[in-house]
């Protein structure tokens, strides 16, 4: 993209990045790409292994959070059902999987190096949301960096502290060995707490490291795009929190030390890279993140149940 993709940068910005939750205008809203004809054919060539499809429960009813399959739908018939039902599409790794994508994402990232001073050149992906009008993703913290791009309709995002009970380090460790971030336990008392953003086509929000939050979409179809980047420290970090969450639940110690360096960090470090692939885990992990329905081609917005023991058609 010739065009900047940040306009209106605050100079107090770059003080209170990593700090503070900040608003950033942006133009993306207004790129091709993310027309509803673009996203159609993006969505019928994207890989299996990088998209999820959720479906949620509406603002005020019972949690609800299946993970799906297209179902055979087109690009158009997927976007339509989104639009019908309550459902959630994270088409995740959008940098790996697409060179236009991954061309705007580095442009941001360098955008943003230029005006941060010590941002450096973190490794980053990007994911691109498509969620239906009274979907919701409920209370989860993130271990990467984070930012959200908002394209299309609008959201109410709530922002919470990281410190505990909102936040606490077996929340993290929990998130890091299962790779599942939605499981964090809240409380309806906790918004008292939160900083909340109604958030339009062209802001982009950008908040402190594992801060936890919630998003409720405001009965429109909502596109954006989510940004997540690692720099050394962050990758410690979530190494330690695998190896403190693995210490934990396969042999029943807590450890105390969240340090990311010296020779418990290196100790952490031979344990993680040793069981990361552990027979256990795979169990665990796909215990917790089967696929259990795929879109009902004949009522858009339905899903069909698939049985439990069979992969989604």
């Amino acid at each position: 993209m010739a065009d900047r993709i940040l306009v209106d940068w605050d100079e107090n910005n770059a003080q209170l990045w990593g700090h503070q939750p900040i608003l950033i205008k942006h133009n993306l809203h207004q790129s091709p790409l993310f027309s509803r004809q673009a996203l159609a054919e993006l969505i019928e060539a994207y890989p299996r292994e990088h998209y999820n499809l959720i479906q949620t429960g509406p603002r005020e009813s019972r949690r609800v959070w299946r993970e799906g399959d297209f179902g055979g739908l087109s690009g158009l018939q997927i976007i339509d059902a989104i639009d019908a039902g309550t459902l959630w599409l994270n088409l995740r790794n959008v940098t790996e999987v697409d060179r236009r994508y991954r061309e705007v994402v580095q442009q941001l990232f360098g955008e943003i190096n230029g005006h941060v001073p010590g941002f450096g050149a973190p490794q980053h992906t990007a994911g691109i949301l498509i969620s239906s009008p009274k979907a919701q993703v409920y209370y989860h913290a993130d271990l990467p960096g984070q930012g959200l791009i908002q394209i299309l309709g609008s959201k109410r995002v709530y922002l919470y502290p990281t410190t505990p009970p909102f936040l606490t380090p077996q929340h993290l460790e929990d998130i890091a060995l299962f790779s599942v971030e939605v499981d964090m336990p809240f409380e309806n008392w906790y918004d008292k707490h939160a900083l909340v953003y109604d958030f339009k086509p062209g802001e982009m929000l950008h908040w402190p490291l594992n801060a936890p939050h919630r998003v409720e979409n405001l009965n429109t179809v909502n596109i954006s795009m989510t940004i997540s980047y690692t720099d050394e420290q962050i990758r410690r970090l979530q190494m330690v929190n695998f190896t403190n969450g693995l210490l934990r639940h396969k042999f029943g110690y807590q450890a105390k030390s969240r340090t990311t360096s010296g020779p418990s960090y290196l100790a952490k470090r031979l344990l993680q890279r040793a069981l990361r692939n552990s027979s256990w885990l795979r169990r665990e992990r796909t215990a917790r993140q089967s696929v259990d329905f795929k879109l009902d081609k004949a009522k858009l917005g339905e899903i069909i149940d698939l049985p439990k023991t069979a992969d989604a058609a």
